[in-house]
């Protein structure tokens, strides 16, 4: 990342060296040198610090201020260089957001006053510009109001210099504030579901190669988040390193709930998570759970063979709301199990047909790969011997012909539309169902933490940036998330579909909500609330009234600023 400002090119003799590469000049620092006892000479360990621009000076990166840090940088623009029109609708929303949830004054025990205001520019920077790359940041505070203290604009270097100033108590006593003032006594039930990001540099600790979900062929690292799915809102996030799988980091998880105070909770988890030892460990800590079992286990189909054709068509058994049926049974998880857990079955015919097509295309698929190879050396066929007899020659390397298990096939036909939820607690099908589902929430946090705050790949140079900006990004998902359950909960109201009630349209619609600055240098209103801001305002339980109030003193406040010469 190169930062937008222009320095000097450093004289310091015998370090400096330049290198040019499709027609841009970079900036090589050499910061050691190795000597080579076998060829017996020094090898030389050089860094690019910045790449030349046209006028001689250069544009200078993470390493510049690494490995030069006595050349100062600036930090702060003047309110003469901020626009005149400022976008201020959204703005208004997530400062009372903020403000409801206490978050400047919970976040107030750990930052001083100027940085607090930086932080939150930042949080309000990742949703509405749907982005984390601090070279952006700028053009963002350039055409916002902000929190920094005397709204000062910052340049990206100083957003970088923030990110690395940070640590982990910050973080931590956030978390510990935030989880302190939840109603701990009350029942919950918590969603954890994990996710992994994309790291594109840096001397990152636990940043690993492991199995990444968006596949950039680019080490990663996982993230996790508890939610509450009572109250819809995160509880606590985790990062570690990115070869440990799904299953293992839910034991901590548990640890931390406990450490929390959470105790009346159970665990809403996804199939993932689904192993004896989960088990048992929640077992052990007194939790109950819902979790969805992976699909054709050996348990699953026979619970499913051994009740199937007992409840489908049964109106006792319908869930209109997920047009399922459903059905509960009793019965032991494993061989060493010492409790009785509920099982909820479920048939689906919409499911039903989609599997089964999505099967058979997979089987033709198959049908044709081996009438196309045959007489021919083939390799990999592990997927293909689950369904198919395959003969070989007298050698076993020339593919001759394949034959179809017919009962496996049959059976995985018969098994499809149907899927089941355990849980340790007694409930309905309806109730399991209805509670596993509740977990949709969390499911979309994480989708909007990856697409719509921009979030996929965290480009950073240090493990301090890296934990910054996960700190940063998390207090944006509890604003965005938010933001989706009051836009949800009216739309649940209104039997109408709006496109503008989801939270990127809502972003977009609020942000033509603009002030202009007149040639008394009085910012105003640039026109009237729209019919459609004022749907999207009445969903947070706001009118314009409320717009026109937070104008007036918006206005004010930077008259007054102007004054001051700020």
């Amino acid at each position: 990342m190169y930062l937008d400002i222009l320095v000097k090119v450093p004289e310091i003799k015998g370090r400096i060296t330049r290198q040019c590469i499709n027609g841009t000049t970079y900036i090589n620092y050499e910061y050691d040198r190795i000597y080579d006892k076998e060829r017996k000479f020094n090898i030389p360990r050089r860094t690019t610090i910045g790449k030349l621009a046209e006028n001689g000076l250069m544009f200078p990166n993470e390493n510049f201020r690494k490995y030069l840090p006595q050349e100062k940088l600036s930090e702060a623009k003047s309110c003469a260089e901020r626009s005149s029109c400022l976008r201020v609708g959204t703005w208004f929303i997530i400062r009372k957001i903020l403000e409801d949830f206490r978050m400047p004054e919970l976040l107030g025990y750990f930052f001083i006053c100027r940085d607090l205001g930086l932080f939150l520019d930042l949080v309000a920077y990742t949703l509405v510009s749907e982005n984390n790359a601090g070279q952006y940041y700028p053009d963002y505070a350039y055409n916002h109001p902000l929190f920094t203290d005397g709204m000062r604009l910052y340049s990206d270097s100083k957003v970088s210099d923030f990110l690395n100033s940070m640590t982990d108590d910050q973080s931590i006593g956030f978390l510990n504030s935030w989880n302190g003032s939840r109603r701990r006594g009350d029942r919950i039930y918590i969603s954890y579901d994990s996710t992994n990001k994309n790291c594109q540099a840096g001397d990152i600790g636990i940043v690993e190669f492991g199995k990444a979900k968006d596949d950039l062929r680019l080490p990663v690292f996982n993230y996790s988040i508890a939610y509450d799915c009572d109250n819809r809102t995160p509880l606590f996030y985790e990062e570690y390193p990115g070869s440990i799988v799904d299953v293992s980091p839910l034991q901590f998880m548990l640890e931390r709930a406990k450490g929390y105070g959470y105790e009346k909770v159970g665990f809403i988890l996804d199939r993932g998570y689904f192993s004896k030892a989960n088990i048992q460990y929640m077992d052990e800590c007194g939790y109950d759970f819902v979790i969805m079992v992976k699909g054709m286990a050996r348990l699953v189909d026979a619970l499913v063979l051994a009740n199937r054709g007992t409840f489908e068509t049964s109106r006792e058994c319908a869930i209109r709301e997920y047009k399922v049926y459903g059905k509960t049974v009793q019965g032991r998880l494993y061989a060493e199990d010492t409790k009785d857990r509920y099982f909820h079955i479920y048939h689906s015919t919409g499911r039903q047909h989609s599997e089964r097509e999505e099967f058979e295309t997979q089987m033709d698929r198959f049908n044709k790969y081996l009438k196309r190879n045959e007489g021919r050396q083939i390799s990999g066929t592990d997927a293909l011997e689950a369904y198919f007899n395959l003969f070989f020659d007298d050698r076993k390397k020339v593919f001759l012909f394949a034959k179809e298990k017919v009962e496996v096939i049959e059976r995985v036909l018969t098994l499809c539309g149907y899927f089941v939820i355990v849980t340790s607690e007694e409930m309905t099908a309806r109730e399991a169902l209805l509670l596993y589902k509740s977990r949709d929430d969390s499911e979309k946090l994480f989708r909007g933490d990856k697409s719509y705050l921009g979030n996929k790949s965290l480009r950073v140079h240090s493990g301090e940036s890296a934990s910054a900006k996960i700190f940063i990004e998390f207090v944006a998902l509890i604003v965005r998330n938010k933001l989706y359950t009051y836009l949800k909960s009216a739309m649940l109201k209104d039997e109408r579909k709006y496109n503008y009630m989801t939270v990127p349209a809502a972003i977009r619609e609020l942000e033509k909500i603009e002030m202009i600055r007149h040639t008394d240098n009085i910012y105003r209103l640039d026109h009237a609330v729209t019919a459609t801001q004022k749907a999207i305002l009445s969903a947070f339980g706001l009118d314009k009234d409320f717009v026109m109030e937070c104008v007036e003193k918006l206005s004010e406040q930077l008259r007054l600023l102007e004054k001051e010469g700020n």
